[in-house]
């Protein structure tokens, strides 16, 4: 059976070029655009300081088609762009790189960003998506026309996301202990923003989006540690008054910190300094 089907194929390919000879069956000039695209001073400068060394791109250029067809989205101010890599540069891919290694970052990383000027505004509730994460490969960052570089808490808000959605996509390569989610489960709930952070901190989580479930009670935690200094973070902590709750918190803690040195041999307390100083650095 083998032999007669080599025999039938070699036939074919025997005959087919009799059928190509003539010059009418030629599919003509290429559709695909290869031009080389006009670059400015911000799109040589992204490709040097991202593309090249980390294969990671930053689109600000973009139709309707690379977001939520279904929202009122806008391509960011090219002024807005520059501000908000660096921030992600000096405080997400530095530290990461001096604390985890030289390739952790080229490793383990979205590939795109896309950024958008505008705010997110979520039609079923009265909540705003600050960001996105797309299958480990693609972060999405709303709203970096309204930001204040000289005001840190505006700042941090473009880095808690990265935090955030980096921390999920860790999670993609190398799941976190279920026994975190066993920790306090009774009171997650979708109806998350009805509660305020400090009504959910006395319930055992460290933010209102936390307590919605494990999966994001547990970036919620990576991400509220990386932009606050330890000093900051502790200080959260010890305003909950509810014992059983704060107990919860530092348990939550250590077993992300124990998931970071573990799996990728980063102590967490180390990046925390490391981050809290670059974001310093960047309002000063």
């Amino acid at each position: 059976m083998k032999k007669y089907l080599y025999i039938t194929i070699a036939c074919m390919v025997l005959a087919f070029p009799t059928s190509c000879t003539d010059g009418s069956d030629s599919v003509g000039e290429s559709q695909i655009d290869t031009s080389v695209p006009i670059l400015n001073d911000l799109d040589i400068w992204l490709r040097s300081e991202f593309v090249a060394p980390y294969n990671i791109e930053m689109l600000y250029k973009w139709d309707i088609n690379d977001t939520d067809v279904d929202r009122f989205l806008h391509p960011p101010l090219e002024s807005s762009v520059r501000p908000v890599a660096e921030a992600l540069q000096k405080a997400w891919i530095e530290p990461y790189t001096l604390v985890g290694g030289a390739d952790f970052i080229k490793k383990i990383a979205p590939r795109q960003f896309t950024l958008v000027g505008s705010f997110n505004y979520n039609p079923n509730s009265p909540t705003i998506t600050l960001g996105v994460a797309e299958a480990g490969a693609k972060i999405t960052l709303f709203n970096i026309d309204f930001l204040d570089f000289t005001d840190i808490n505006s700042i941090k808000q473009p880095l808690k996301t990265v935090q955030h959605e980096y921390a999920h996509i860790l999670n993609q390569n190398i799941p976190f202990d279920v026994a975190y989610g066993q920790i306090n489960p009774a009171d997650y709930t979708a109806q998350w923003f009805n509660r305020s952070n400090a009504e959910a901190r006395e319930l055992g989580y460290i933010t209102a989006y936390g307590s919605s479930q494990e999966g994001e009670d547990f970036v919620e935690m990576v991400s509220e540690m990386l932009t606050n200094s330890k000093e900051d973070f502790d200080a959260i902590v010890e305003s909950i008054s509810n014992e059983e709750s704060k107990t919860f918190i530092r348990q939550k803690e250590a077993m992300v910190v124990d998931y970071y040195k573990t799996n990728f041999d980063i102590d967490l307390y180390e990046l925390q300094v490391i981050i809290d100083a670059a974001t310093q650095e960047l309002v000063n």
